[in-house]
């Protein structure tokens, strides 16, 4: 009960003090290139237990916004997915079941949004499902309010994708705390 709580607690403090190297939460940063009204660097969480890592940065490639946004079965925009990376909402069906769908319509990796808009902190877990199956490409997870405004975006100005460049060294950007999302609050 509590105790167990408190000692999961403490090893998360632990394990993941930035500077220690971070074990269970590493995350992974990406920057919005165009449009320009999101030209923010976003901050994600690979999955915990499947999927892979980049291997290459991308300094220019696609996010698409699946369709339909959940990607749990066949997908209307699955030609514009194909070497680019997809954006996909959490909810439907499970997060490797996502992963594997973006994975068939030959994206580089996906990077699933809460599908609680309003969550703009709490990061969760992306473990996988009893279905042994796996996927071989990086899948992350972002807050609800970085997807939802990353989408709206786009809406907005009639585009079918972002471009942006993953992953991004944050350690290497000294002005880093002043491009995040201004919605973002530490």
């Amino acid at each position: 009960g509590a105790a167990m709580l408190l000692w999961l607690w403490l090893w998360l403090c632990v394990c993941c003090c930035p500077g220690r190297g971070l074990r269970v939460h590493e995350y992974l940063y990406f920057q919005v290139l165009s449009p320009g009204d999101i030209r923010y660097i976003f901050t994600a969480t690979p999955a915990k237990d499947f999927g892979g890592v980049f291997n290459t940065r991308y300094e220019q490639i696609h996010l698409v916004p699946a369709d339909p946004p959940e990607a749990c079965g066949e997908l209307n925009n699955g030609v514009f997915i194909q070497d680019q990376i997809a954006l996909v909402e959490r909810g439907g069906c499970s997060f490797l079941s996502k992963t594997r769908v973006i994975q068939e319509h030959g994206g580089r990796a996906v990077i699933i949004a809460d599908n609680a808009y309003d969550n703009d902190s709490f990061y969760i877990e992306m473990i996988q499902d009893s279905s042994r199956r796996t996927a071989d490409i990086p899948a992350l997870f972002l807050l609800g309010r970085d997807g939802y405004m990353i989408r709206r975006s786009l809406e907005q100005h009639g585009l079918p994708w972002a471009v942006i460049s993953i992953p991004v060294n944050v350690t290497s950007i000294p002005t880093y705390e002043m491009m995040q999302p201004p919605w973002t609050f530490w």
